[in-house]
């Protein structure tokens, strides 16, 4: 099973990426002739600036009344949200407005952070490369996400930058363009959209994705249909409390306050076919318990690793030592939460999939990232730590390859699903009038 991102000339939307993912300055370099080419519908603002300046750009498309708003590149490491944002904006630019319906597109949230992951874009989108140049910041750096309102941690600036986009626009529809390394697509949604599920599963099978119908993100959520699920009340039963992911206090559940919902899209880079089958696990116990014994042991090996970090690495990287740190102290309760609820319970073959690609994921993750912070550290024990860091690498990649048969998804398949599901949704919650 390969792993590269097999580079394809592109035939299909005359917007659409090649194989490949197009950084933030090539998008906005593209956002700007969009709009130089179409001055009667488009237009670009600049909607804030993030923690080191760069700018927050926003294309928007038509006038009508209704908008809605859709997040490019929320996560650093999911690339194809600022693909599909390009995509969605040629999109609809190719097609007659939609009666009443403006549309306003946040190219890239987190610019900072996709500077960070940037040197994968620049060669062939192999599993080793990505984890070569992988960044994704801790939870409390992530401009979804919100502050709790008791504590003294002020908004970011991209987080105040959405939020006062969301103030102005009041949208009755918010689209975030997420990416998940490994498993299917799936949708999370604020409340219910009468439709869209059936439209997002044929989008799904369309592109040969596996639709995820146990996603380890929406674990003890609503799930109406297969691969969708409806995000939780505040400190609903049931949930997960291994992560300190609360959607309650998301930028998600702010647009609720003017009467919007946020659809929130997954798909993968890497396919993982499993997570796909919702039929019972034959040895869920077994199964599971070995996933969170592998997270247990590894987290505590790279914690080990990561006290040969020297001062100045820590210094010159903080982003990457804060999330290193944050990764490594969510494995335990994690691994606890698992050996203690999820092995007591009947699975499915999907949930057992996940755990496992969880316990390869997050080690790959750290371990690259400690790569990253001991690249210019010399002496025995900072190449021993390289050494073993390179290993957990190689092994977990090579498990998600052969025992998960993760299958690459190539970027115009990815873009194309996500921006079917955009339109969907709009479409479900704005139906065009009939034609006469």
């Amino acid at each position: 099973m390969t792993d590269t991102g097999r580079r394809v000339r592109h035939t299909g939307h005359p917007h659409g990426p090649v194989d490949r993912y197009p950084g933030v300055a090539e998008v906005d370099a593209a956002a700007h002739r969009l709009a130089r080419r179409h001055p009667d519908r488009c237009r670009l603002r600049e909607a804030g600036r993030s923690r080191a300046g760069r700018p927050l750009t926003l294309l928007s498309v038509d006038d009508g009344p209704r908008a809605v708003l859709v997040v490019g590149g929320p996560h650093p490491n999911e690339p194809v949200g600022v693909a599909s944002a390009l995509r969605l904006a040629g999109q609809l630019l190719d097609r007659p407005a939609k009666p009443g319906v403006s549309w306003h597109i946040l190219l890239c949230l987190d610019p900072d952070g996709a500077a960070l992951n940037s040197g994968w874009l620049d060669g062939p989108l192999t599993m080793r490369r990505h984890y070569e140049h992988f960044f994704r910041p801790a939870f409390e750096e992530q401009p979804e996400l919100l502050p709790p309102a008791d504590t003294d941690r002020a908004p970011m600036p991209e987080s105040l930058a959405l939020t006062g986009l969301l103030d102005e626009l009041r949208p009755f529809l918010q689209c975030s363009l997420h990416g998940v390394d490994f498993g299917g697509a799936f949708v999370q949604l604020t409340r219910p959209v009468p439709g869209l599920s059936e439209r997002f599963t044929r989008s799904v099978a369309h592109g040969g994705i596996p639709l995820d119908v146990d996603a380890y993100d929406a674990v003890g959520w609503a799930s109406p249909a297969p691969g969708t699920y409806l995000m939780p009340a505040p400190g609903g039963a049931g949930l997960s409390r291994a992560l300190p992911d609360e959607p309650e206090l998301s930028t998600w559940s702010y647009a609720g306050r003017h009467g919007g919902v946020t659809a929130v899209l997954e798909v993968p880079m890497w396919a993982v076919d499993a997570v796909g089958d919702a039929r019972p696990h034959p040895a869920a116990r077994r199964a599971v318990g070995a996933a969170a014994r592998t997270l247990r042991e590894r987290a505590e090996e790279l914690t080990a690793l990561l006290a040969h970090v020297p001062p100045h690495a820590r210094a010159a990287y903080g982003p990457l030592v804060r999330t290193t740190e944050f990764n490594l102290e969510v494995c335990p309760p994690l691994a606890d939460e698992w050996l203690a609820r999820w092995c007591e319970q009947p699975l499915s073959v999907s949930r057992v999939a996940t755990a496992g690609i969880v316990a390869a994921r997050i080690p790959v993750r750290v371990a690259s990232m400690l790569l990253r912070l001991l690249a210019d550290t010399g002496g025995p024990a900072a190449d021993a730590a390289r050494e073993r860091a390179h290993g957990i690498v190689a092994e977990s990649l090579d498990q998600l390859r052969h025992r998960f048969g993760a299958r690459w998804v190539p970027v115009e398949t990815q873009t194309a699903h996500q921006t079917r599901a955009v339109l969907a949704a709009a479409d479900c919650l704005h139906p065009c009038p009939a034609t006469p």
